[in-house]
């Protein structure tokens, strides 16, 4: 046991090397659907004896029912905590005797597992059945519901007194008005989830059809035809709807909220882009001019460099399967909060109305480009992007083709893409203890 445990380190440790020579050469992925309806996308990486695999469902937080708020993340969660007539404490062993390690998360869109262990056969099937067991046959035992339930209401409270998580939360609330994407979980609505809504939820949202098994690493084709045949074969034959809502855009508005934190929580923003936008990489280009670029870009230089106001500055789009957030945010004294808004608010009007710079356009599309292989260089972070790949339906040759269509965006696509996509009129400011 000893002597596996250290070759699984020293095969840990040298992913790195094995995934730079897979980036180099671009990533090939195959993709096919399993008989059970599980869609897979897979690529046969040779360099290590280890096995990476994620598997993905249309589970988040957005399909929480009305009510029960954070039922996603809870039965999530709780899938761990026993499952095939085995309990949380041997199938954790079972985990630590192979070397694997398995790791789950909830986002808003989709939710899930991941699992990394050896690709020699006695490790990999004992990882393999400890995995198949959670997905396909939790059983949610009554201790574990009461623990994680108090455990996620307790973090809920503490959070409810932090300054940035008060204002992420009605910043998403003000900009998603009357949509999945603006709701989050309170005390009292995970404190009404029974035991038979982590059942019905699971039943739902985990289907065979709805799965997403994403493969990389020292397998070939036909074993992975059977790892994802095998990781969804017991799952529900069929699932809810995926449909969500429409978006409605938000009015101008700010909001301030009392708080006695030294130092106020600026968020400024609104619904930006879906994955599947085709205005992603003039909006990706663009961004990272504004605030998404270090201390070159526009907001660090104006609010940080020249001015003080805050130590760190920054502005992203979250693109999800209907339009995300797009979001400028910082801290800084509450004294200076005025100033630092009208800053701000006065940057972001500059860039809609002029645009970058030539030379703006040119340094981002290289830090992008040049950059996109160390996103790649290793098998972790294949599997990261596969999976959004395969989760989202975007093209297969989407790793390929990035470098090529970010180098192809022009000033004018930013400008354009920025004016349509980022109106003044819409915008939502949240200010927590940042005074009258």
């Amino acid at each position: 046991m000893k002597t596996m445990r250290k070759w699984f380190a020293l095969a840990m440790a040298l992913a790195c090397v094995a995934g730079a020579f897979a980036a180099h050469a671009g990533v090939r992925i195959e993709h096919w659907t399993a008989h059970t309806g599980a869609r897979v996308y897979f690529v046969e990486s040779r360099g290590l004896p280890i096995l990476d695999l994620h598997v993905d469902f249309p589970a988040g937080s957005a399909y929480d029912p009305p009510g029960r708020m954070g039922l996603a993340r809870l039965t999530r969660g709780l899938m761990e905590a026993g499952a095939a007539g085995i309990d949380e404490e041997t199938l954790a062993a079972r985990l630590v005797d192979a070397g694997a390690r398995l790791s789950g998360s909830t986002e808003l869109d989709r939710a899930g597992f991941s699992l990394r262990t050896l690709s020699s056969a006695p490790e990999r099937e004992a990882a393999l059945e400890v995995l198949s067991a959670i997905l396909q046959k939790p059983e949610f035992p009554a201790a574990a519901i009461e623990r994680e339930r108090a455990q996620m209401i307790a973090g809920i409270e503490e959070g409810d007194t932090r300054p940035d998580v008060i204002g992420a939360k009605r910043f998403n609330r003000e900009i998603f008005p009357d949509h999945p994407y603006g709701a989050s979980a309170t005390a009292p609505s995970v404190a009404a989830i029974a035991r038979e809504d982590l059942a019905g939820f699971h039943r739902a949202r985990y289907a065979a059809p709805s799965a997403v098994v994403t493969i990389v690493g020292d397998v070939s084709r036909a074993e992975a035809e059977a790892i994802a045949a095998r990781l969804t074969a017991e799952l529900p034959a069929q699932g809810a709807a995926e449909e969500m809502p429409p978006q409605t855009m938000p009015k101008r508005q700010t909001v301030r909220i009392d708080h006695p934190a030294t130092q106020s929580h600026v968020f400024m923003g609104l619904p930006g882009m879906s994955r599947e936008d085709p205005d992603y990489f003039p909006l990706l280009v663009g961004n990272h001019v504004l605030g998404g670029g270090g201390f070159v870009s526009w907001l660090m230089q104006e609010v940080r460099e020249k001015r003080g106001f805050a130590y760190s500055i920054y502005s992203y789009f979250q693109p999800m399967r209907q339009p995300g957030p797009f979001q400028i945010g910082l801290q800084t004294r509450r004294d200076q909060t005025a100033e630092a808004l009208k800053v701000v608010e006065a940057t972001l009007r500059r860039f809609l109305d002029e645009g970058p710079s030539e030379e703006d356009v040119r340094r981002a599309k290289q830090n992008l480009a040049d950059g996109f292989a160390l996103r790649l260089d290793s098998n972790r972070k294949i599997l990261g992007y596969v999976s959004m790949i395969g989760f989202y339906r975007l093209p297969l040759d989407f790793l390929d083709q990035y470098p090529r269509r970010v180098r192809a965006v022009t000033r004018a696509q930013i400008r354009d893409a920025f004016a349509r996509r980022v109106k003044p009129e819409n915008l939502v400011t949240v200010i927590v203890a940042g005074g009258s």
